[in-house]
């Protein structure tokens, strides 16, 4: 999970690219969905993960699902105020005993609803208009 979650703070002065104002860090999550278990995923998070994730202070941003035939995936966007803060708070709701019990009965229920899932930390660019300091 560490090597999921990890992030490197931006040396602001070592890449001229990154914005200098990061304003905490975003997280970008993305899930490859089994598509035979399309409605169950989506049932799971928003009935029980949204509502854990908001117990633990999870600040979800906006989320998304991408089709291109060949993958479904669900995408979200998390904010954090810094990397300890975001370790910390997925270290205690992948071990929330409510989660893991939720996680066991969907997949007894419905197998499984994820393929494959990734996170990576986002760094606000130089020239964003999010960086714009007007």
């Amino acid at each position: 999970m560490a090597a999921t979650l990890a992030w490197s703070a931006p040396a602001a002065a070592a890449d001229r690219y990154l914005c200098e104002r990061q304003d905490g860090l975003q997280q970008l999550r993305i899930y490859e969905i089994n598509r035979d278990n399309r409605g169950p995923f989506h049932d799971r998070f928003r009935d029980h993960a949204l509502r854990i994730m908001q117990r633990h202070g999870f600040t979800v941003l906006d989320m998304w699902e991408s089709d291109t035939g060949d993958r479904l995936q669900f995408v979200y966007l998390l904010s954090w105020p810094d990397e300890a803060t975001m370790e910390a708070r997925w270290e205690a709701f992948l071990a929330d005993g409510e989660w893991i019990a939720i996680k066991r009965r969907t997949a007894a229920e419905s197998g499984q609803l994820v393929r494959e899932a990734n996170g990576q930390p986002l760094a606000r660019l130089s020239y964003s208009p999010a960086c714009d300091p007007a």
